[in-house]
């Protein structure tokens, strides 16, 4: 399969690239960030730009997406709601759109920070209420997308693991500061089910295969709190767990709202693919088995 990654050096859109490279065709877009590799072809390009997402798609005519790129930062789409809105809203129904209209698949990428956290437990099927702007665009990119595309998979997803700046994810924030000797932040009230990246574009991989359409919460079958998660992994790398400080959300000084509680249910993903996401240890374990492996140190040298 021709394979097409948008935000291929972020967070997921990296790893998902690598994976997907081990046996299909992939073409990965970048903006700013720039990447040197054999594994995938990289095309630098502003998706906002007039033209651009039509030109990308006659370029790679690809048989899937994988739409990654968003401006995910929140206090970034605090700062700037009209970027967010484009982004993370008006970018993903043109792409759908245009996807739809060309007989591909899509994945489109949204967040479990859809919902206000108030409760947990979340399916498909419960009402969303986000509570930043960066999760309110997020959202009604979700619907952008569906109405856009019916046939098209969204995924709600919470993820970790390596990047290429090093600087993208919370294991990575607990890993180089503790691996450091200094103390940071565990939140105890804030709970999510984190998935490995490399996991999750497996896991989404398996989705197109499957022909699967409609929306998704691609979550770990674990779920846990920020503190303990910081804990687990102090404990998988042989690093001091002492250094991870529990502390409330509310004393961290953060500028955007926090859902206290995104726990999310993965039985309809469960049902699709036969088997449950893959759990935290199950995570934790291959996230210190690339490690050992080099893969960080591959993927930041990468960045030209």
């Amino acid at each position: 399969m021709r394979v097409l990654v948008t935000g291929a050096s972020g967070l997921l859109g990296l790893n998902l690239a690598w994976e997907a490279s081990k046996g299909h065709t992939v073409y990965g877009t970048v903006n700013r960030n720039t990447l040197q590799t054999g594994a995938f072809k990289v095309i630098q390009t502003d998706l906002l730009a007039p033209g651009a997402v039509e030109r990308l798609l006659d370029e790679c005519q690809p048989d899937w997406v994988v739409h990654c790129a968003a401006l995910a930062v929140l206090d970034a789409c605090e700062a700037d709601p009209a970027l967010a809105g484009q982004l993370n809203s008006e970018l993903p129904k043109k792409l759908a759109e245009h996807v739809a209209r060309g007989g591909a698949r899509l994945v489109h990428i949204s967040t479990d920070a859809v919902f206000d956290g108030l409760r947990g437990d979340y399916r498909e099927t419960d009402q969303p209420n986000p509570l930043s702007i960066y999760a309110r665009s997020k959202l009604e990119g979700e619907r952008a997308v569906a109405e856009a595309d019916p046939q098209a998979i969204i995924a709600r997803i919470n993820l970790y693991g390596w990047s290429l700046s090093g600087q993208r994810s919370l294991s990575e924030f607990f890993f180089y500061n503790l691996q450091a000797g200094k103390q940071v932040m565990g939140f105890t009230d804030v709970y999510f089910c984190p998935l490995l990246a490399n996991h999750l574009a497996n896991l989404l991989l398996q989705m197109l295969e499957k022909g699967l359409s409609g929306l998704y919460h691609v979550v770990s079958r674990d779920c846990i709190s920020k503190y303990d998660f910081g804990v687990a992994l102090a404990r998988q790398f042989n690093l001091d767990e002492g250094l991870v400080t529990p502390t409330s959300v509310a004393e961290s000084g953060l500028v955007a709202a926090r859902a206290p509680r995104l726990t999310l249910r993965a039985d309809k993903l469960t049902q699709a693919l036969g088997a449950p996401p893959p759990g935290l240890s199950t995570g934790l374990e291959r996230l210190f088995t690339l490690y050992q492996q080099g893969y960080p140190q591959m993927l930041k040298e990468m960045r030209l």
